[in-house]
């Protein structure tokens, strides 16, 4: 499991001066805390530096950065994605995120996409899941870029949707009920 584990935390695409990155030592984490601690992580808050660290270590993070300068080669951290998971059977997807100043380019669906390009790589995932409370932007946009489903406990009245949070599922590939899409 090791090497597919390395393997998945070093991979990395590129898309003109942007580059998304499974590499977790480039991240940085005073950044990613102060988002945290920001009002647009509605879901988060701050955490002790050096936790948010070990976290990093032990998930499936993607960063996304801008090169501002090819003579430099600085670049800007302006987006990010967590998956919590066994790298083998599970992910959890979290924390997804995209600098407002970054927002409105595609540069979300990008990542996504690179998440999920992971996600199907791997045979024995049974399931992906997300949890959202932004019914709005959030639902739709994990249903139609990631063809997950809702999931719910009961069918929604009128009055109920669109409230509380949403929980979103996928099966994968090791999951009997999987079906190529």
């Amino acid at each position: 499991m090791a090497s597919s584990v390395s393997r998945l935390q070093h991979k990395s695409w590129t898309n003109g001066s942007y580059l998304i990155s499974t590499d977790t030592s480039l991240i940085p984490v005073p950044t990613l805390n102060a988002w945290f601690a920001s009002d647009d992580w509605y879901w988060a808050k701050a955490i002790p530096e050096q936790v948010l660290h070990e976290t990093l270590q032990q998930s499936l993070c993607f960063g996304m950065y801008h090169e501002s300068d090819e003579a430099s080669k600085e670049s800007e951290f302006m987006g990010f994605a967590r998956c919590i998971t066994d790298f083998t059977t599970f992910i959890y997807l979290t924390d997804v995120y995209v600098l407002p100043s970054h927002q409105g380019r595609g540069l979300g669906k990008w990542l996504m996409k690179c998440v999920q390009e992971v996600i199907e790589s791997m045979p024995y995932l049974r399931r992906s899941l997300l949890f959202t409370e932004d019914w709005k932007r959030s639902v739709p946009f994990y249903k139609d870029l990631l063809g997950m489903d809702l999931l719910q406990s009961k069918p929604p009245t009128d009055e109920s949707e669109g409230e509380g949070l949403a929980v979103l599922m996928r099966k994968g590939k090791g999951n009997p009920g999987y079906q190529e899409t």
